[in-house]
């Protein structure tokens, strides 16, 4: 199988290309490197090309026939989707219709999508499943779910077979801490506490100690980026049996507080996490754990990563291996 991956120089493109090639499929990894990482590209070959530049999209498609794309271009910040929403729609939406008109002229019909468990916003359950309705609260959540409604249309107009995987929060790094999580601007809980023990990033920041929780965090759902890549994976496998467009969450059914990840990093890391308490980020919901169920039964998926030390431990190795 050829695959085009569609932001396969970030953080969870790079660990889709890895898998792909150790399956023995052909990668072309297609990314703009305005966030991603050319020294991420390790398997398969880089294309510099933008979802919202329709010459260099056309570009990266033509002479070239593709069996599947795996589509992880987005822009991904809560606060600056609120702040910037045109920046989210057009990156997220436009960008995402771009690629599938490519898709279409070039003949391509299946794709693996990136989607965000933000879709559901403010959860009405403590576990959430595909069923539960999707209303969110913020920008980025509300591209991610018009991106999921123009796949569902493409499926019924151009014949489209397509997999949104909703992710919750996608953590880790490679085993053999080859790649990891490395963003200019880094949001995720986990490798901002390993940032603030190390000393190359700033005293952590809990943002709101007063949620309805048992110790006043918020509690997620944290699943190992290597996981998700076999989602992805599995997924396409799906689609051979299965037409038209699909929604499966992906978690580890457990959830986690901000205070216990914390404990956890202290434990894995020998050290203290220094910390700091600051207001509440609008949009944050007090909870969110997956019923990833739907994704066991159907796509035959279960998360190989289960303990959040082991999650946190494998972040840590890639860390310590950075020049800071």
């Amino acid at each position: 199988m050829k695959a085009l991956v569609c932001g396969g120089a970030g953080y969870i493109g790079s660990h889709m290309a890895r898998l792909l090639a150790a399956h023995g499929h052909e990668v072309v990894v297609l990314d703009d490197l305005s966030t991603g990482h050319a020294q991420a590209v390790q398997w398969g070959r880089l294309v510099e090309a933008d979802v919202l530049n329709l010459p260099s999209l056309e570009a990266a498609f033509a002479g070239q026939r593709f069996d599947a794309v795996f589509h992880f271009c987005a822009r991904s910040l809560v606060a600056e989707s609120i702040a910037r929403p045109y920046d989210y729609y057009a990156s997220n939406v436009v960008g995402t219709l771009n690629l599938l008109e490519a898709m279409r002229r070039h003949g391509v019909r299946r794709l693996v999508f990136s989607s965000s468990a933000s879709v559901y916003g403010q959860p009405a359950s403590g576990m959430v499943g595909e069923d539960h309705p999707t209303q969110p609260t913020h920008p980025y959540g509300a591209s991610k779910l018009m991106a999921e409604r123009i796949l569902a249309d493409a499926a019924v107009a151009y014949g489209l077979d397509s997999v949104a995987l909703r992710y919750f929060n996608a953590a880790g790094a490679t085993a053999d801490a080859c790649i990891g999580e490395s963003h200019a601007c880094e949001t995720h809980l986990i490798p901002n506490v390993l940032r603030a023990v190390l000393g190359s990033g700033p005293a952590l920041e809990i943002f709101g100690g007063d949620y309805s929780t048992p110790d006043g965090t918020c509690i997620r759902d944290y699943v190992h980026v290597e996981d998700l890549a076999q989602a992805h994976l599995q997924a396409l496998d799906y689609l051979r049996a299965h037409p038209g467009a699909h929604a499966f969450n992906l978690g580890n059914g457990r959830g986690f507080s901000v205070r216990q990840v914390i404990a956890a990093a202290s434990v894995v890391t020998g050290r203290t996490v220094p910390w700091d308490m600051a207001p509440r980020r609008a949009g944050d919901p007090p909870m969110l754990v997956a019923s990833s169920q739907r994704a066991r039964a159907e796509l035959g998926w279960s998360p190989a990563w289960t303990g959040l030390e082991a999650i946190i431990e494998s972040a840590w190795r890639w860390h310590r291996a950075q020049p800071w």
